[in-house]
């Protein structure tokens, strides 16, 4: 058996009402021997195994061959194509609104990351390590409505999940078993995207290390079916951890090629932070704000450079067009009642006028380890950031956060939007028979508040 291994990835990284963006790539792995565990190859040692390649996965990877993605309709017909040797991304036009199709990639005329994959997890012979585990991936997707439609959607909403899920330490088993309730609500059809508020690499040591067991290993199966929507936090930047993880975070996440360029031409500016629109259909958008500290000039932040104003006076605008949802989210709350952090003075100065003024109905973010929900001047905003880290101290400044619920517990959000509500679940895993068990949520005075909260459009 040979001493390396390069375990294949697949991932959908957008998608549009007719068109989709699909990438590839891979991370090594090498042993001394046959009793010695499979070890993540640094990325400063892949020239030996892997001539020439310094990056393993992204939009800045070196190509691994001549690349084909094909789209097949669910006959079996094929109706898309897309060949490239330069990159290991590409997007394949010509598609039909709110359709089921499946994708297949090939490189030097191979079928790239078939039969099942190389996992970590529990091994065959005992104990922990990376090995077979198993799954495959299901390469199907769905494509978003036409943008003239008005459609219900079911999304969700990971936060300061970033800890590393190879590892055998409780935040690690964390991670895993809320990434484990995103693969259910994925493979259920229950989801059709997925945001982040942020914090999603925590170390900053090894590139790929770093990036295996943060993101790509953990919900390798939901990002090959569903797209990911990122938002920068402190420790994405080099505000908290080292400068270079905001550029690999853009090419990971495919930022020029998803929010800057043809086929998906999305309003947004990268300038000065990562802000971004993007819909589903008519009725619902979403706008992304960077809310880290903004360390290439005179502004304490980001969203305090006058061109960042500008894009976001522009995208929040009312008039006509605005669409009947109107969701923001980012990496920090402007109102949080602890226990670490609280109410940021800068975002209400500056970003909470703009959400008033266009009309957003919620504001999701992270960076407070637990879960929150408030309500202020009938804007609600949810705190989320505790797919990953978990602070368990209880909070005490409900009063100035205008807090209604919280809780101390990891957890995702199953977010649910149709024409009469926004409901927003946090769910920590599933029961025993089967079915979404949601975290147990509290009032600032003890009581037990219902785990479902309600954004109506006279909020």
């Amino acid at each position: 058996m040979s001493d390396t291994h390069l375990e294949e990835f697949v991932w959908l990284a957008d998608v549009t009402d007719d068109a989709v963006l699909l990438a590839w790539g891979g991370f090594w792995f090498r042993r001394r021997d046959e009793t010695d565990p499979w070890r993540l190859l640094p990325a400063a040692e892949l020239g030996p195994t892997d001539p020439g390649r310094t990056l393993t996965v992204g939009a800045r990877s070196q190509p691994y061959g001549d690349a084909t993605v094909t789209v097949f309709d669910e006959d079996g017909a094929v109706v898309g194509r897309a060949d490239t040797a330069k990159v290991n991304h590409a997007w394949v036009t010509g598609l039909r609104p709110d359709t089921r199709y499946r994708y297949r990639i090939d490189v030097d005329g191979a079928q790239w990351a078939a039969g099942p994959r190389w996992d970590w997890g529990p091994l065959a012979g005992g104990g922990l390590g990376r090995g077979p585990q198993g799954r495959s991936y299901v390469t199907t997707f769905r494509t978003q409505p036409a943008r003239d439609v008005e459609c219900p959607l079911d999304f969700a909403v990971l936060g300061d999940f970033g800890v590393g899920a190879c590892e055998e330490s409780e935040a690690s088993e964390r991670q895993r078993r809320i990434a484990g309730v995103l693969d259910r609500l994925v493979a259920d059809d229950e989801v059709r995207l997925v945001l982040t508020t942020g914090d999603n690499v925590y170390d900053g040591g090894d590139v790929d290390a770093d990036w295996y067991g943060s993101y790509f290993h953990p919900y390798r199966y939901s990002m090959a079916r569903v797209p990911v929507y990122p938002t920068v936090g402190n420790h994405d930047s080099g505000e908290s951890e080292l400068s270079d993880n905001r550029d690999i975070l853009d090419g990971n996440f495919h930022v020029a090629e998803r929010f800057t360029t043809a086929p998906a031409g999305r309003p947004a500016y990268t300038e000065h932070g990562l802000y971004y629109r993007f819909g589903h259909g008519s009725g619902i958008e979403f706008v992304c704000l960077d809310t880290s500290e903004g360390l290439d000039g005179p502004y304490p932040h980001y969203y305090e450079h006058p061109g960042t104003q500008r894009f976001l006076g522009e995208v929040l605008a009312t008039g006509p067009g605005r669409p009947r949802w109107r969701i923001v989210f980012s990496h920090h709350p402007p109102y949080c009642a602890g226990p670490h952090h609280g109410n940021s003075a800068a975002m209400q100065e500056w970003i909470v006028p703009l959400l008033r003024e266009g009309g957003a109905d919620v504001l999701l973010s992270g960076h407070e380890h637990n879960f929150q929900y408030a309500v202020a001047d009938g804007l609600s905003y949810v705190v989320s950031g505790a797919a990953g880290k978990l602070q368990a101290e209880p909070p005490e400044d409900f009063a100035q956060a205008h807090t209604r619920a919280w809780a101390a517990q990891g957890h995702l959000l199953h977010v649910r939007v149709d024409a009469e509500r926004i409901t927003v679940v946090p769910l920590a895993g599933y029961d025993r028979d089967g079915g979404p068990q949601p975290i147990s949520t509290y009032a600032p005075d003890g009581r037990p508040v219902e785990p479902r909260f309600t954004v109506s459009p006279d909020r």
